[in-house]
């Protein structure tokens, strides 16, 4: 079967062409580039020897996308990750995100209503959850007021494919992922983003090459053990193994439901300094960092219940942190030798 993949040569994208292309599918990507590279190819074919079918388009260009799926009549799976995905930077510059998230969005739905049959694996995330009531989160918890207008783009963009599949036959799964790291173990792709990072891992690895002179800890007057934020961080390949596993579910018709929400995590929280100390265990070095003010959209706390993912995809993660750390620092040192 032939799998779309948007975004697909970002970090969680790339992971994912990976294991879809270890399992036999075939893999059209289409990527932009405006926050990966193409190298991310040559990493891919080292992996699995097989060269994914790559297009270089913006999905916002509506008539690209359907000149697209006229090309590639034959596809009718979707993993869609394409969008940008920066809390402080969404706070900064809304309407880029409701542009970038939520058009592209409609324009591929578009075209996959027209079949008789689709399967849409959709990228969201724990923030639509906003500061959740009770830890930790289950998929029933409430959906609260986004406190970023990235957490928003994903709760519209959720909203938007309950409503597109009502009437059409596309079925969906809502895979809410909490916060992904790490890298491929063989250190062939990873997370490389492009800029300032705004997440916690690549921050953390780069400071300790040296790339950056010290790591800023947004806060640590949390109510929390040790005053800073706690997340849920998963392995990428984890992660990725998942949306294999949505996708072979709608297409043997498993679902129970048009659309269906499992939450992707480990079942743990771990707070900043956690992680900045496990880091130094398992790299050896020592981390310069300070702390500074609280960043707007941060939320306190969120880690996940993954009972659902666990018994009724059949996933569970595997990767401790120590394993998920030492892949990103062995990444970090390969690209920058």
């Amino acid at each position: 079967m032939k799998v779309l993949v948007t975004g697909g040569l970002g970090f969680i994208g790339s992971h994912t062409v990976v294991e879809l292309q270890n399992e036999g599918f075939e893999v059209v990507i289409i990527d932009n580039l405006s926050n990966s590279s193409e190298e991310v190819l040559k990493g891919i074919v080292a992996i699995t020897g097989k060269t994914p079918i790559f297009e270089k388009m913006d999905l916002r260009e509506k008539s690209a996308v359907q000149n697209f799926f006229k090309k590639h009549s034959d596809i009718n799976g979707v993993i869609h990750f394409a969008a940008s995905k920066a809390v402080n930077e969404s706070v900064e510059n809304p309407l880029l995100y409701y542009e970038n998230n939520i058009n592209t969005l409609v324009y591929i739905l578009q075209e996959l209503q027209q079949k008789p049959e689709a399967h849409f694996i959709f990228s969201s995330s724990c923030t639509v959850y906003g500061e959740a009531d009770v830890m930790p989160i289950t998929e029933d918890a409430p959906i609260k007021e986004a406190l970023s207008p990235y957490g928003n783009t994903k709760q519209i963009g959720e909203e938007i494919i309950n409503e597109a599949c009502k009437v059409s036959g596309i079925n969906a799964i809502l895979l809410r992922y909490f916060n992904p790291m790490g890298a491929h173990p063989t250190a062939e792709i990873g997370e490389l983003p492009i800029g300032v990072p705004q997440n916690l891992i690549p921050f953390i690895t780069q400071t300790g090459i040296g790339l950056r002179q010290e790591l800023s800890v947004y806060g640590d007057d949390y109510p929390t053990p040790d005053g800073t934020c706690i997340r849920d961080y998963i392995h990428v390949v984890d992660l990725a193994k998942a949306h294999v596993i949505a996708l072979q579910r709608l297409m043997n018709k498993k679902n129970i439901a048009k659309v269906e929400v499992f939450n992707l995590g480990t079942g743990t929280g771990r707070s900043v300094l956690e992680v900045i100390n496990t880091f130094e265990k398992v790299s050896g070095q020592k981390l310069p960092y300070k702390v500074v003010g609280r960043r707007e959209g941060d939320i306190i706390s969120a880690y996940a219940n993954t009972d659902k993912a666990n018994k009724v995809l059949g996933w569970k993660a595997k990767s401790t942190l120590e394993q998920a750390l030492t892949s990103a620092w062995k990444w970090e040192q390969k690209i920058r030798s």
